[in-house]
Parts: structure tokens; sequence; C-alpha cells
């Protein structure tokens, strides 16, 4: 077998004890089915104008993977393909080198600023959503190389997504910006950690994430993602 394929694709049992209540841990489920498909319907007129922008705006492809962490267990950090439409050149990482991205990177093509200040680019990750490897809302899935240059100084950042699913939206991110979520780990941290007491039971869950899907719809609307 595969070390390399076992380590990206590591199951967890999901009967093992849980702070999580039932209701929510089932709930959040449901919702993610429900408004995934949902969201993906209502998106497919506006999908390959998307696509169309990003052709003619810059050579390469339309959608870009990378792997990301999932849901922490038992000591564990679950990795998988995150799906994005790419909003970079193809050259942005040339060295190999993993880079962040900053408020006025020359990397970002026109069609990307757009995409990342409406959060669009991150609608193909619905599709991780149905596959169960990310929820619509919970922490920011982080990349595995710099999760590991963080976790240094920040000794507690992998419990951000103890028994959480990563999500497309949530506490961090309606509250800091792309560069905000860069600049300030310690916030971040701080958001997540919050959203992660928040899902302990269905009422202050039910309080969360109504809450951040409002603010959500209002970030894509006055494009300041």
């Amino acid at each position: 077998m595969n070390n390399a394929n076992t380590h990206n694709h590591k199951v967890y049992n999901d009967n093992t004890a849980s702070y999580i209540h039932p209701l929510v841990k089932y709930g959040k489920r449901l919702f993610d089915l429900v408004f995934s498909i949902s969201l993906i319907l209502l998106l497919i007129p506006l999908l390959p104008l998307l696509a169309l922008a990003i052709k003619m705006d810059s050579a390469g492809p339309i959608f870009y993977r990378q792997i990301r962490l999932g849901r922490s267990k038992e000591g564990h950090n679950g990795t998988f393909s995150i799906i994005k439409f790419r909003t970079m050149r193809t050259d942005a990482e040339a060295d190999g080198v993993a880079l962040l991205a900053t408020q006025y990177d020359p990397r970002i093509t026109r069609a990307g600023r757009f995409l990342r200040k409406t959060r669009l680019d991150e609608t193909p990750q619905l599709i991780n959503v149905l596959k169960g490897e990310m929820s619509v809302i919970g922490p920011r899935p982080e990349r595995p190389e710099l999760s590991s240059e963080i976790e240094k100084n920040r000794p507690f950042f992998s419990e951000r997504t103890y028994d959480v699913l990563p999500g497309l939206t949530g506490l961090a991110q309606i509250n800091q910006s792309y560069q905000g979520s860069v600049n300030n780990i310690d916030e971040k941290l701080a958001y997540d950690h919050a959203y992660s007491l928040a899902i302990s039971q269905p009422l202050s869950w039910i309080k969360t994430d109504l809450m951040i899907v409002f603010r959500t719809v209002l970030t894509v609307i006055k494009c300041n993602g």
C-alpha cells in the first residue's frame, strides 16, 4: 500500500467520543448537503461565465487543486485535495516554495481579484462539501506546510479543526479578509476556537451558523471579501 496515499486519505471512526452534540453533527451534514446542491443549481448559469473570464485573463487551467488539512482527530490531521477557481498565474510558486498571498500580490490575476473579493473562487469547493471533506461553515482549510510552520509558535493551531471539518466560510472568514487572516494568526485562531465552542450545543450552533451565513451573503454582495 502506498504510504503517501494512506497519509493523505485518513479515515476516522465517527463513533469515537466527540464534544459536538449529536444533533449538531447530523444537522450540519444535512445543511451541507441541502445548501451545496441548492447553490450549485443556482450558480449553473454563472459558472461558465466565470470559467471564460479566467481563461481570457491568463493562460492556464480554470480550476486549481491543492492539498489542504481537513478534520483533525486522535492526534492526526486528515488531508484532501481542495478545488478552487484559479486566481493566480500558473507560475505563482514556480520554485516550489509555499507562499502566502499579500494584499497587492502581483501573482493574482485581474479575474482572480474579482473572484477573491466576491468569494466566488471558493464555489468549486461545494464538491468537497458534498464529498464530506469540508463543511459549508468551519475553519479555513490550511496548507500542511504552512500549518507546520505556524504550529511551531502556536502549539494549539492544529486543535482548531479537532473533530471539525474546514469550511467554505466561517467565523474567522467573515471577520477577517484574506490579508487579515495572514497578518493576524492569533485573532484567526481565537475565532476558530470560538466556533468550536459554539457548535458544542444545538442552540448556540443554530444562532452562530445563521449569523455566519447572513454575514457571508453580505460579503459577497458588497464584494469586500
